[in-house]
């Protein structure tokens, strides 16, 4: 028997829902591995398979689908989305996952090893998946890094229609704030650039193995049918949008005044894009955002001499 046969769980599944891993499965295989989860890592698997499942639901994957999973663990959301999915890419910055999560599919799930494929690298890093376009995100992200990930993943794969990410509550909430909750901010307006956003539930924390201190939460993500329109590239109206939420709780005369090179240029610039110069930032759509960053002061544009 090879290693990694041996590192396996017991038995051998018999049916599509044999193959999902449950507490022991995971506390084994973790074991086999010589994984103990870290904080640093922001490790914390799924041990429930009737949570992958509702994840996939939730998700609305179809059978034609491929989806690219980040931060796949030890498989168990990988298996779910494999069930349900024409194909899944899997991103994984672990050495010893990464090493792992084939020979996991192939002892649980073998017809669908050839639908499986792994990128062993940095998420943020990954600029070409392999195999046919992606076009589903799915994922458990940890949480220290997963507003940057998931808006990572929007920006360098267009292809991606529709995602579902699981995050923390908090985290979760911000990213699907709508202008005058208090706690819409940057992640709410940038990731609203490429999709319309809502929460789509909440997970426990008795789920996972450890259990974390925080509650989780879903975030469906649905790509816009159409850009926003606006002559100001991503990275312009993001500009605007990160000057506005640094000093959040001044009013955007003052809070753009380095980015328009004075508080009167800036002025001058809402004026100009139809917004009260007196208005904060978190009251402000992306559209609106946008509309700023088309009024942008010519003097500001030019090098410092």
């Amino acid at each position: 028997m090879s290693t990694a046969e041996q590192q396996q769980p017991h038995g051998t599944p018999g049916t599509p829902s044999d193959a999902l891993l449950g507490p022991a499965d995971i506390r084994e295989l973790a074991a086999a591995l010589g994984v103990r989860p870290t904080k640093q890592k922001g490790q914390n698997f799924v041990i429930d398979a009737n949570t992958v499942r509702r994840i996939v639901r939730t998700a609305e994957v179809r059978p034609d689908d491929v989806v690219v999973e980040v931060g796949p663990g030890l498989g168990s959301l990988t298996l779910a989305l494999l069930e349900a999915a024409d194909r899944v890419v899997a991103v994984e910055i672990d050495d010893i996952l990464a090493a792992a999560l084939p020979a996991t599919i192939e002892a649980r799930m073998p017809r669908k090893k050839d639908r499986f494929a792994l990128v062993h690298s940095d998420a943020m890093l990954v600029t070409e998946l392999p195999g046919p376009a992606p076009t589903a995100l799915v994922a458990n992200l940890p949480y220290n890094v997963a507003v940057p990930v998931l808006l990572t993943m929007l920006d360098r794969f267009p292809s991606i229609e529709r995602t579902l990410v699981m995050v923390q509550a908090e985290v979760a909430d911000r990213l699907a704030a709508r202008p005058g909750n208090k706690v819409y901010g940057v992640p709410s307006v940038k990731a609203n650039w490429y999709a319309d956003v809502k929460r789509a539930g909440s997970i426990g924390r008795n789920v996972f193995w450890p259990a974390p201190n925080v509650d989780s939460g879903l975030v469906s993500l649905v790509r816009r049918t159409e850009p926003v329109r606006t002559s100001a590239s991503k990275a312009e109206v993001f500009a605007v949008v990160d000057a506005a939420f640094a000093q959040r709780r001044k009013g955007l005369r003052s809070a753009l005044a380095g980015w328009a090179g004075s508080a009167a240029a800036a002025e001058a610039a809402l004026v100009a894009a139809g917004i009260n110069p007196l208005a904060r930032g978190e009251s402000l759509t992306v559209e609106e955002f946008a509309a700023i960053a088309e009024h942008k002061p010519a003097d500001a544009l030019k090098p410092a001499l």
